[in-house]
């Protein structure tokens, strides 16, 4: 076989390459039952103008022929006519299958982004003499083309859909089985607002005839009272003495306590000067500021406290997150160990944006604002100023009532106290034995009233 060589011979016609298709969002089964049609304009402005084309096919059994001059109406056989283009700068070509017509054009958004800076060679190879002959080539990329007539006359109906509805639609013309599966399953478990409102509502006026208003609120009182026991400490209620009512072992563990020596050593030897310039910054809050004042001499005495202080401000700042983005949200002075018992025990599992997050709910604020009230007691000899607590922690007056309430403390108003004679709002809460005995009897009240 003689060496291979190849002779460019440009144009295969006057002013018109060789035509390269490829077909989106179909396949092509039988080539021959293709036709396409090639429009070129009558009139260009420029060279570039005079370049333009649009490529559409139809699936007729006729096989495909060649394009008509430029700016020239020619009449095929089957008598499909095609008009001269108006003076628009481009050329037009077109293209049908059997199911969808197809168009594509070598400018526009309908050109790819290589068709205006590169150009294109087809090259036909003679194997027996080894000679190949190149010609110029365009690529013309066909996309379906809808017909006009896709809405219904009435379009009323389409445009009052919703976005939901619309994309459905699409889904079910033009979806992968995939999608339509997904589509399927949502419609047949949906069920109606209507429908569910309705049953809902005969539901709940069956119960009220069958147990009567009053029944029905001492039940939701009761149910008020377990669901806040689920975020309380462990509370033994045989306990002989007041600090084994909630025990400190519930609330830090010995291997957590002992963590806790490095960070609080700056509690430890802490100086009245230093005391106050935290106090004007607010680095820290108010309970915490306000006990630093007065720890003890002795020095495991001193030690306890500072390690509890610590902690205890760890508690109420990390209360005020929402959702807990970093591996150690409290910095790298917070020991592992410590992180990670707050992420286990005060946070809860979200699912969003395609991640799992740690959230701190509403409920886990309260299991919080609990256990910061349960180390607050063992810190301050089991009487505390829970407006203080409440103002630290950003609460209502009345959530922290409640907490304390659930937590059986006695509380009273603070009277007398050194720092508190002008102001008589505050509120004291007080662990003593025996423990007050649970009482439902405000909540029902309350819930009258909003009745």
């Amino acid at each position: 076989m003689a060496a291979a060589t190849w002779s460019y011979r440009g144009d295969p016609e006057a002013e018109q390459p060789a035509l390269l298709v490829t077909f989106a969002n179909g396949q092509l089964r039988r080539p021959a039952a293709l036709r396409f049609r090639l429009y070129l304009s009558a009139a260009a402005a420029g060279p570039r103008g005079r370049r333009r084309r649009i490529l559409v096919s139809s699936g007729l059994t006729a096989a495909p022929r060649a394009a008509p001059a430029p700016g020239r109406a020619k009449r095929s056989r089957e008598g499909v006519g095609e008009p001269r283009a108006p003076a628009l700068g481009f050329v037009l070509q077109v293209s049908d299958t059997e199911r969808l017509s197809y168009v594509g054009s070598n400018f526009g958004s309908g050109a790819g982004r290589g068709s205006a800076l590169c150009r294109y060679f087809v090259g036909v190879l003679n194997k027996d003499s080894g000679q190949m002959e190149v010609y110029n080539a365009e690529i013309f990329n066909m996309q379906p083309l809808l017909s006009d007539n896709v809405i219904p006359d009435d379009t009323k109906d389409y445009q009052n859909k919703s976005f939901r509805e619309k994309v459905d639609l699409c889904i079910e013309a033009f979806g992968t089985s995939k999608q339509k599966r997904a589509l399927n399953s949502r419609r047949m478990n949906a069920v109606g607002n209507d429908v569910l409102n309705t049953a809902v509502t005969k539901a709940a006026a069956n119960v009220i005839d069958a147990k009567g208003v009053t029944a029905l609120i001492q039940d939701v009182a009761q149910d008020d009272v377990q669901n806040m026991s689920v975020f309380l400490p462990p509370c033994h209620e045989d306990a002989d003495k007041p600090e084994h009512v909630y025990k400190f072992e519930d609330i830090l563990s010995p291997a957590e306590f002992e963590a806790l020596k490095g960070p609080a050593a700056a509690f430890i030897n802490i100086t009245p000067e230093e005391v106050t310039k935290k106090t004007e910054e607010k680095s820290h809050c108010s309970f915490v500021l306000e006990e630093l004042k007065f720890l003890p001499v002795d020095e495991k005495s001193r030690d306890y406290k500072a390690r509890c202080l610590w902690f205890l401000d760890i508690l109420i700042k990390f209360s005020f997150l929402k959702v807990i983005k970093k591996k150690h949200p409290m910095g790298p002075e917070c020991p592992h160990i410590i992180s990670r018992k707050l992420m286990k025990n005060f946070t809860s599992l979200t699912y969003n944006n395609g991640s799992v997050q740690n959230l701190i709910s509403a409920s886990m604020k309260t299991k919080i604002a609990a256990y910061v009230i349960a180390l607050a007691l063992h810190i301050n000899k089991f009487q505390i100023d829970l407006t203080i607590l409440q103002n630290d922690m950003k609460l209502h007056e009345s959530k922290m009532m409640d907490i304390a309430k659930a937590m059986r403390l006695k509380i009273s108003k603070a009277k007398g106290l050194p720092g508190l004679e002008n102001d008589q709002n505050h509120k004291l809460g007080t662990l003593s034995l025996p423990l007050p005995v649970q009482k439902t009897s405000g909540s029902q009240r309350k819930r009258r009233k909003m009745n």
